[in-house]
């Protein structure tokens, strides 16, 4: 692995710098084998970070295969055994809780007050959540429903994880599939996003300095077409979890189908964000700039599409625009950051694009630009506000992935909600009214897995995380998640010794 040396220590420890390797299986850090390499880039600056060694099949058999062997060791501890491990995790993580922001900032270009205020503290709560779940694993029932027999339930683990996870989030992504699957008593494989994979790694370092056996957690960084597909399809993983984009997601259903296993599938979203007009304009327009912005948009819960009634349009369009246009842009390490680049200059062209063919048939109230300077090094979007585009134009209906919220006006509330459903996403909602009423038809009837009211984006480890429609399947964070990683086994027992005998005579007769 080549480290090109460019970050400077105070933002990036130095003691790790991965130079053993941007794989991680059976415990320890090692090379890939593709004979490919891939850079990890600062995406405030476009310099490279450090160069490494892609995964290959060959890597993910080794991972898969380090996986299966520490499945029957860790499926036969105890309940408690396993919530002693996670509770020793969630303290490695405290004590580590910095040099996981400056990673996450550095290959992310977040503002680092942002992985330190909630990108680390929630992956902290996540572990000490499941290490708390981990002694409750729910449906558990014994009872007489049959005559002389007793019937138990068995909540068992599944096996061989192999867990797909993206670049916009990738150590909550991380703790969000590793701790659930593994709190249940199974192994798993991870690959992160080829671009972003240092906080994965330093999170499956932290599990075994905490004592978790080696095998328990292995990554493997490859590409998507290489190293993913063929996790997808080994024979021997049991189940895949993905997160990424609708497309990629049917590739994985598509790939995971030929061997049957499970699936868990958290898609593309198109957070609708409908102001009634009863609604607190003011905390409205802060509502929708730090819901619409939050990791600089690239978020599947962002507020992307706000519907706005009437009598408020123009002054939530007016207000939103004003305090998108006092957001500092800037390096992620500056304590007065307030908004990161795009996650390359890519995605920022992705963005960009979006919004140049807007101006065609709508208002582009504010932002629409890359800025100039010393910024123009990294892969900046100034914060956009779009007016008035049409119900069906892309901007609407297609996911953009960047800082971009576009406003729309509706008449009636019916209109409203019929708006704020009229996409082939369903992630998440938001709903703004002070009539409690009126709030609450709209968490009935906007079809997202999760409707905030008069709020939009904060999410808890108490509380499942998943979508409708075309964002996909299953659960994330919560108890609810164990559903996804587990199977269910009924078990009976004959209680006289002679209920077997009496069936076959039920059927068969004397004879």
């Amino acid at each position: 692995m080549h480290n090109p040396g460019t970050a400077t220590p105070d933002r990036f420890p130095a003691e790790e710098r991965f130079e053993e390797g941007a794989q991680y299986i059976a415990g320890r850090p090692t090379r890939g084998t593709s004979g490919r390499t891939h850079a990890v880039v600062d995406p405030a600056s476009g310099e490279e970070v450090l160069r490494y060694e892609l995964a290959g099949t060959a890597d993910v058999d080794r991972a898969v295969a380090a996986a299966r062997a520490a499945f029957p060791g860790w499926a036969g501890t105890t309940p408690g055994e396993r919530s002693d491990a996670l509770h020793r995790f969630a303290a490695v993580l405290a004590d580590r809780a910095e040099d996981f922001a400056r990673a996450e900032s550095l290959q992310c270009g977040k503002p680092l007050k942002l992985t330190r205020e909630f990108d680390v503290p929630g992956t902290i709560d996540n572990a000490a959540f499941f290490a708390g779940a981990a002694r409750h694993l729910p449906g558990q029932s014994a009872g007489e429903y049959s005559g002389d027999h007793t019937s138990y339930v068995r909540r068992e683990p599944i096996g061989v994880v192999g867990s797909i996870a993206p670049w916009n989030y990738p150590l909550q992504m991380a703790a969000w599939k590793i701790l659930p699957a593994i709190a249940a008593g199974n192994t798993i494989v991870l690959k992160p996003a080829e671009l972003t994979p240092l906080t994965s790694l330093l999170f499956a370092r932290a599990a075994t300095d905490a004592g978790i056996p080696d095998g328990v957690i292995n990554i493997v960084t490859g590409t998507g077409r290489e190293a993913g597909e063929h996790l997808v399809g080994h024979p021997d993983v049991a189940m895949t979890s993905f997160t990424g984009s609708t497309a990629v997601g049917k590739r994985v259903a598509e790939i995971a189908t030929a061997t049957v296993k499970r699936l868990h599938l958290e898609l593309g979203g198109k957070a609708p964000f409908v102001v009634f007009d009863d609604a607190d304009p003011e905390a409205a327009a802060h509502g929708a700039v730090a819901g619409a912005l939050i990791n600089t948009g690239q978020d599947c819960t962002a507020a992307t599409r706000a519907y706005v009634q009437r009598p408020l349009y123009e002054e939530f369009v007016a207000r939103t625009a004003a305090l998108m246009e006092t957001v500092r842009l800037g390096d992620p390490f500056a304590p007065g950051t307030d908004l990161g680049p795009l996650i390359s200059h890519v995605q920022r062209d992705r963005v960009a694009g979006f919004v140049d063919r807007a101006r065609a048939y709508a208002r582009v109230v504010t932002g629409g630009e890359a800025p100039e300077g010393e910024l123009a090094k990294g892969a900046y979007y100034r914060p956009t506000l779009i007016a008035d585009a049409p119900q069906d134009s892309e901007v609407v209906q297609s996911e953009i992935f960047g800082p971009v919220l576009v406003v729309l006006p509706f008449d009636t509330d019916d209109e409203g909600i019929a708006l704020a459903n009229d996409t082939p996403y369903g992630l998440a909602a938001s709903a703004w009214s002070r009539d409690v009423y009126r709030a609450n038809r709209a968490t009935r009837e906007i079809k997202a897995g999760c409707v905030w009211v008069n709020d939009h984006i904060p999410i808890i480890s108490e509380m499942p995380h998943g979508g409708y429609k075309s964002s996909g399947y299953g659960k994330d964070m919560s108890t609810y998640s164990f559903e996804e990683y587990t199977q269910i086994k009924h078990v009976m027992f004959d209680n006289t010794a002679v209920a077997a005998k009496d069936w076959h005579r039920t059927v068969f007769g004397d004879r």
